[in-house]
């Protein structure tokens, strides 16, 4: 099956770390749904990156109320692109709707920090929309985004935030969605 010599859920998950087998094992992972999460959810610990990165956008599309507190803690991973996909797992709704969307009081605080202060700004672009989901409750949200509209390095990172401002497009488009 697939090519592997072992596949276990477990053994999936390593391969995601192997560029010759990690899109045929998020697949599989994928495809098995709820029953691979517990693998899925130990392999946010694995040693390699490119592990936990696959782990996290799985989650993205798996996550449950179990995972969401490692999804989190997967924010302030040292390496850039797992924390960007981490930061993107959190905020998506495309993915999995509201039924496990983390409320503000859990999110809010990583995602301001590292809108402000994280070197790298593909991760700045993806926490500018989980702080862009509190935009319409949470002044300390519009507030990060305008600073960071106005003051962030990157075009591209003030460009995403200013979406999310009042009078930004994401901003204009989710304000009858938020209101009702």
């Amino acid at each position: 099956m697939l090519g592997f010599v072992r596949t276990d859920n477990k053994a999936l998950v390593a391969c995601l770390g192997d560029p010759q087998r990690t899109v045929a094992a998020y697949r599989e992972l994928l495809r098995r749904g709820q029953c691979a999460v517990g693998a899925i959810r130990e392999g946010l610990a694995h040693e390699s990156a490119a592990v936990r990165e696959g782990c996290c956008r799985l989650l993205d599309h798996l996550v449950d109320t179990e995972s969401m507190d490692r999804l989190i803690a997967m924010a302030d991973d040292p390496d850039a692109r797992v924390r960007t996909a981490a930061f993107h797992a959190l905020a998506c709704d495309r993915c999995k709707g509201d039924t496990c969307a983390p409320g503000a009081d859990r999110v809010l605080e990583p995602a301001l920090r590292h809108l402000a202060r994280d070197p790298d700004p593909g991760v700045r672009a993806r926490a500018a929309e989980l702080v862009g989901r509190f935009a319409h409750a949470e002044a300390r949200a519009v507030a990060a985004l305008r600073a960071c509209h106005a003051q962030d390095p990157s075009p591209a990172v003030r460009k995403k935030a200013g979406w999310y401002i009042p009078g930004g497009a994401i901003y204009e488009r989710t304000a009858a969605r938020r209101a009702g």
